[in-house]
């Protein structure tokens, strides 16, 4: 049981916290201003306005994983504090690359990655953090097993951080500079959330279940439909919900843009704690029940407190399947065949993927372990190649004890190590080659292009785990397993029936080799050492301030077309053992992203020597040069992974600004930490204005302010000139960020310019030497008068 001391004190402070709060907004709380209202650095004078106010929160703890946390802890070393100030955890996750199977793939990656894991290993134990080994599992479930808790708040290096929401806690992706402001002890900055309501009322029964709740709510808002927003679902659906059913839900509300999304506790989170060990917890949860829900009058009027509100009926809700390309694409099941047809979808599937950090729950398995084991009765193997990726080395060890394994290898399967693998773009696949047209159905969360396997030619799916398996076995992405047939080796027809299982294991779960190390108490004494000469590991250099100027006559290093995500600024795959080198991965700039102007992705034309080449070696060219470039993007640019190092490379390779349509979230937030500049387009149509030879200038940063626009001129290599404004979301502390050159920068120059000890504490302590001084003095020279002798301590200890 980690950090239950903290955890009582959160409990203990609510009813005061909540007490203030209601009185500052003047009505009933949804759950979602519950626990951010709680975690106020400091209670403001009045209550904060969605999609403007920034306010300051102290979240209670900090998870990192293996790829992210490098470039976190290398600016969290250059912020020179001796240890985390909130409870932070390190997962070594994403690094492990899918080739042949767990053993061998987690053996060749501890070998391959030694260097990485030891650096992250010693840094751990130096700076108070706690250390989950390879193997362990997949950040997510780890930490839905051991840390999350209702009513918390928590920031993740990664993306799919909500999926703490599935236990009450609102679990927040962010950038790494975000989570070292939090680790050295600063509070965290966050633009106040809508909220948008998701009524569920029925339950979920047959071939549906919790994956088809998001798979329709990703169909209803598309890839930026919650952005700026927190979803909070609330109605008497929520309870037919496993705890890790509503986790699969809140984890792919990344999906949607939603800053995370959030479950009330009710028992079946009460439950799940129970099961994991936490049952001192779960008491605690029921004695402070009233506090980790909304209130009651939300539920009477929920129009009142939400911004928009969804119904969704589970009882008639329908398996979907999601894709290819977009998380966002919905295809109720009943559809799906004749989209096939109609979008020429590639019918085969080649491979089909259970688990990862979204569905690799002991329900998720038991279910599919459940289709497989009727299977088997009919003498059926799947037609797919079919892939398992568990969630952790908990889930492994208890579904190997319990059969769901056995049942699963029975009918083809093949069982990968406790890691991202594949979901992240770690698979080695040898059975298409690049270019070959091909579909996959995963139980995944995000389907870009490229996204799994480097192939843009793959067709991605995205379903729950049990209709994934139930298509593996027919081997054809127009089966429907609650209408069609499949033929057995001895020709009879079978139908699969709707799957079935336990939500959690009745003798409990087994640890297996849990993997987790505890930082030293004292780490002072420990070297963290890195090799100059290291391609995976690069000490950081701060970057550069503002010089005070105007940007003036700056290139066009890329005009994205269409969706340009962070895989397609800096993907990952191949590409993640770089990490930690910034000069390194900078060589994956925009690799992905399609140019306008045209030319093959990543690619585009250096308009000082009218060479086409990467984006990466043109930024270069620029940056020795000397002369700033400018990226400009289309809509919800920067959409996926909340990897900073989309944002870090075009800042070190020299870039000045990224001027888009609209952004996503967490990238927007990253360019600003970074000291990049963050615009949108007043008019979108202005993006149309912009040609490959233009040269652009940013005018109005002396004066640069919340809410002020600046000006962009445009100037045409044909002597054409045109201007427009742009938009930005900066606040005075966000362009103090800039001004400084990043806000790693400011919080050095601010520890600098902070005095050693306050002057209140300097004055009491110079009043109690000169007390000393003079009874020390009394009893040497007991003739002297001790006026005289007074008035000499004094002058002494002012000269000092």
């Amino acid at each position: 049981m980690f950090d239950l001391d903290m955890i009582k004190t959160v409990y203990q402070n609510l009813d005061a916290k909540l007490t203030k709060v209601r009185k500052l907004y003047g009505r009933p709380l949804t759950l979602t201003e519950k626990i951010l209202c709680s975690h106020f650095s400091e209670m403001p004078q009045t209550a904060p306005e969605r999609f403007k106010t920034y306010v300051d929160l102290n979240p209670d703890r900090v998870a990192m994983q293996d790829a992210t946390a490098q470039m976190a802890l290398l600016q969290f070393m250059s912020s020179g504090r001796k240890k985390v100030a909130v409870p932070s955890t390190v997962h070594c996750d994403h690094l492990i690359q899918a080739e042949v199977g767990a053993e061998g793939d987690l053996s060749r990656a501890e070998k391959e990655n030694k260097e990485v894991y030891d650096f992250l290993s010693s840094v751990s134990n130096k700076y108070g953090i706690g250390f989950w080994k390879p193997g362990a599992g997949i950040i997510h479930q780890v930490v839905l097993e051991n840390y999350a808790f209702p009513g918390g708040l928590m920031i993740g290096t990664d993306s799919h951080t909500p999926n703490a929401g599935g236990l009450g806690m609102l679990a927040i992706g962010v950038g790494g500079a975000d989570a070292v402001d939090v680790m050295a002890g600063l509070p965290w900055e966050l633009k106040w959330p809508g909220v948008t309501g998701v009524r569920l009322t029925g339950s979920l029964s047959g071939w549906t279940s919790a994956k088809d709740v998001i798979l329709k709510l990703a169909g209803i808002l598309t890839v930026k439909g919650g952005t700026g927003k927190i979803i909070e679902y609330f109605g008497p659906g929520t309870q037919s919900i496993s705890c890790t059913g509503k986790g699969t839900i809140c984890n792919m509300g990344a999906e949607i843009g939603a800053t995370t999304s959030v479950f009330p506790f009710d028992s079946r989170m009460a439950t799940y704690l129970r099961s994991t060990e936490r049952s001192e917890l779960a008491l605690l949860c029921e004695k402070f029940a009233q506090h980790l829900v909304a209130d009651p009058e939300v539920f009477v009027s929920p129009e009142k407190y939400y911004d928009e509100i969804i119904e969704i009926d589970l009882s008639a809700l329908e398996p979907h399947v999601n894709g290819p390309f977009s998380p966002d694409k919905a295809w109720p099941i009943s559809q799906l065949k004749n989209a096939v047809d109609e979008n020429a979808y590639p019918e085969e599937i080649k491979v089909a993927l259970i688990g990862s950090c979204t569905n690799s729950s002991y329900e998720d398995i038991e279910r599919s372990a459940n289709i497989a084991r009727l299977a088997a009765a009919k003498n059926l193997k799947t037609k797919s190649e079919f892939v398992i990726t568990p969630g952790s080395e908990q889930i492994r060890a208890t579904i190997e004890r319990d059969g769901q394994l056995d049942a699963l290898t029975k009918i083809g399967g093949k069982v990968l190590a406790n890691a991202c693998g594949p979901c992240i773009g770690q698979w080695k696949r040898h059975d298409v080659k690049d270019g070959e047209k091909n579909t996959i159905i995963t139980s995944y969360n995000r389907n870009f292009a490229k996204r799994n396997d480097g192939n843009s030619a793959t067709h991605s799916f995205v379903a729950s785990p049990e209709i994934v398996t139930a298509l593996a076995i027919a081997g054809s992405l127009k089966f429907n397993p609650i209408t069609d047939y499949i033929t057995t080796p001895s020709g009879e027809q079978v139908k699969l029936i709707p799957p079935s299982g336990d939500e959690l294991p009745k003798n409990g779960f087994t640890s297996g080799d849990i993997g987790y190390k505890p930082p030293a108490k004292d780490g002072s004494k420990i070297k963290v050492v890195i090799d100059p000469n290291s391609t995976r590991l690069q000490a950081l250099a701060a970057f550069k301030k503002w010089d005070g100027k105007d940007i003036v006559a700056a290139p066009v290093l890329v005009k994205a077309k269409g969706k340009c995500t962070t895989d397609h600024i800096s993907p990952a795959g191949p590409w993640l053992k770089f990490r930690g080198h910034l000069d390194n991965i900078s060589n994956n700039l925009f690799i992905g992203a399609v140019n306008a102007f045209g030319y093959e992705p990543g690619k585009g034309k250096n308009v000082m020597t009218g060479e086409v080449k990467s984006f990466s070696e043109n930024a270069r060219y620029y940056k020795a040069q000397g002369i700033g470039w400018i990226t400009i993007g289309d809509e919800n640019y920067g959409e996926g992974s909340s990897r900073e190092h989309a944002a870090m490379e075009p800042r070190y390779l020299g870039g000045k600004a990224i001027i888009v349509k609209s952004f996503a979230r967490i990238h927007e937030t990253n360019l600003k930490k970074q000291g990049m500049l963050a615009l949108t387009f007043k008019n979108p149509s202005d993006y149309d204005l912009i040609q490959e030879d233009d040269r652009l200038s940013i005018t109005g940063l002396q004066s640069f302010s919340p809410g002020k626009p600046l000006k962009l001129i445009i100037n045409h290599s044909n002597g054409a000139q045109h201007e427009c404004e742009l938009n930005h979301s900066y606040n005075k502390a966000q362009i103090e960020w800039f001004k400084a050159g990043s806000a790693l920068n400011l919080m050095s120059i601010l520890d600098k310019k902070a005095p050693a000890k306050p002057a209140k504490k300097i004055a009491k302590k110079a009043k109690k030497k000169r007390k000393v001084t003079a009874r020390k003095t009394v009893k040497k020279s007991p003739k002297k008068s001790m006026k005289k002798l007074k008035k000499k301590t004094a002058k002494k200890t002012r000269r000092k």
